[in-house]
């Protein structure tokens, strides 16, 4: 396996630039939190926000602040959230603290819903939408061995795979089906403000 944590990194903070937003999309079992991960290692000099969300923090999956829905509320309506929304039942945050990180010229990544990147493009420009995509098959399976939905709900999440994916030249699309080697590859190499956009990696 790939030595990721070796990966030469980049300069911190461009001075006198602002950071690039990158948006991690794409639907449930596809790997965005596995490539993260492994983004974290390779490129610990970009800002990665620990998302709020209104789930147990024991469920399994990405590390994040566990909050009950109604202090969520309180939270969103007190602009605690550079972006907020609601998925399968539960609400999601990503820390306004993304904000001082980009004017500082440092660059973030955030696994965010689709349904945010037109807010985000506005509000945080520039940002980068990294999709990241796997066949229907290689989702269920990934799904079911998470162990945390039940087939109805992983049946949902399955549903919402086939929805219109982003569009627009700041997109770049990634494979994540393979071998995860490949898989991270790809990502560490979109993780470019220079990285090629519009097609698929």
């Amino acid at each position: 396996m790939a030595d990721w944590g070796a990966q030469e990194t980049a300069v911190k903070g461009r001075s006198g630039e602002r950071g690039v937003l990158f948006l991690v999309v794409g639907p449930s079992g596809a790997g965005k939190d596995t490539l993260i991960d492994a983004a974290r290692l390779a490129r610990p000099d970009l800002h990665y926000p620990r998302r709020v969300i209104t789930r147990p923090a024991l469920s399994g999956g990405e590390a994040h602040t566990e909050v009950s829905a109604e202090a969520f509320d309180v939270m969103e309506a007190e602009n605690a959230f550079a972006l907020s929304w609601r998925a399968h039942g539960l609400a999601y945050g990503v820390p306004i603290d993304i904000d001082e990180a980009l004017v500082a010229g440092r660059d973030v990544v955030a696994n965010v819903s689709r349904s945010v990147i037109e807010r985000a493009r506005t509000r945080f420009a520039p940002v980068r939408v990294l999709v990241i995509t796997a066949a229907a098959p290689v989702l269920a399976a990934r799904l079911a061995a998470r162990g945390r939905e039940n087939e109805q709900q992983i049946a949902d999440r399955l549903t919402r795979s086939t929805y219109q994916a982003p569009q627009g030249e700041d997109v770049v699309w990634i494979d994540n089906g393979g071998d995860l080697d490949t898989g991270v590859a790809a990502f560490l190499g979109a993780l470019s403000p220079s990285a090629e956009t519009g097609e698929r990696a």
